[in-house]
Order: C-alpha cells, then sequence, then structure tokens
C-alpha cells in the first residue's frame, strides 16, 4: 500500500466513527422529543391522569440523561476531530499511531463533557427544552 491509500484509509475511519457520533447525537435529540411529547400527550386528559404535573417533573430525568450522552458523543465526536487534524497533518512524516482511533490522546485538547452540556449548541435545545417541563409544572401547581 502507499502512503496515499494508507493516509486515505486511516482518514476514511476516523471519517466514519465521527459519523457514528454525529447520527447518535441527532438520535438523542429525536428520542428527547419523542418521549417528552408522547408522554404529555398520553397524560393530559386520558384514563392515566389528569395532573401532569408529577410526569412533567419526571421527564426531567430522562432529558438531563440524554443531555448528558448528547454531551459525550459531542466530546468524543470533538475529540475523533482533532484525530482527524492530527493525521492529515502528519501522516505523511511519521508512521506514528498507524491505525490507531484510541482518541484519548486528544481528551485534554477539547473541553470537557460538562463545558459541552452548557455550550450554546445543546444549551438552546435542552435547556428551553428543561424550562417548558419546569413551567408546565409551575404552571399545573398554582392552577
Amino acid at each position: 500500500m502507499d502512503d496515499k491509500e494508507i493516509l486515505h484509509k486511516e482518514i476514511d475511519l476516523i471519517q466514519g466513527v465521527i459519523n457514528r457520533m454525529a447520527n447518535n447525537s441527532f438520535l438523542l435529540k429525536g428520542w428527547t422529543i419523542a418521549i417528552i411529547v408522547g408522554v404529555l400527550a398520553l397524560t393530559k386528559d386520558t384514563l392515566l391522569t389528569n395532573d401532569i404535573t408529577y410526569f412533567s417533573i419526571i421527564l426531567l430525568i430522562p432529558l438531563i440523561a440524554f443531555w448528558y450522552l448528547d454531551a459525550f458523543f459531542l466530546h468524543k465526536e470533538r475529540c475523533y476531530i482533532k484525530l482527524y487534524d492530527w493525521v492529515v497533518e502528519n501522516r505523511s512524516e511519521t508512521n506514528d499511531y498507524l491505525y490507531n482511533l484510541d482518541y484519548r490522546r486528544f481528551k485534554n485538547d477539547v473541553d470537557n463533557i460538562w463545558k459541552i452540556m452548557w455550550s450554546s449548541t445543546l444549551i438552546v435545545f435542552y435547556g428551553i427544552t428543561a424550562l417548558i417541563l419546569v413551567g408546565i409544572t409551575i404552571y399545573n401547581i398554582t392552577i
């Protein structure tokens, strides 16, 4: 195999991982909305209950779990992007870490999961959703 084939195969492998992480993030957002809307739709004026206060509070648990998982996948995606950049920049000069998909050497080069949870990309989606759930709870308590 020549150097260009090695480089292309290696960046294809890394790009595949990056795509999977981005897809996981997308799926988490879809599941979040589906669960919240489904539970709220089934609880309002149905056989389950007329009071959705408790359900809106309970829905904060999966929301926070999905928020964390989304930040986790985004963190890994950013690590793999750093790995991708390193391979593109350095593969012509060295064969160190050849086909090594271990992202951990780049963990300190990206924000930690907690910072990513509060980044503008995630706070808009999950923060607004959390505010809506809290608003539903407060509205139902005050009625």
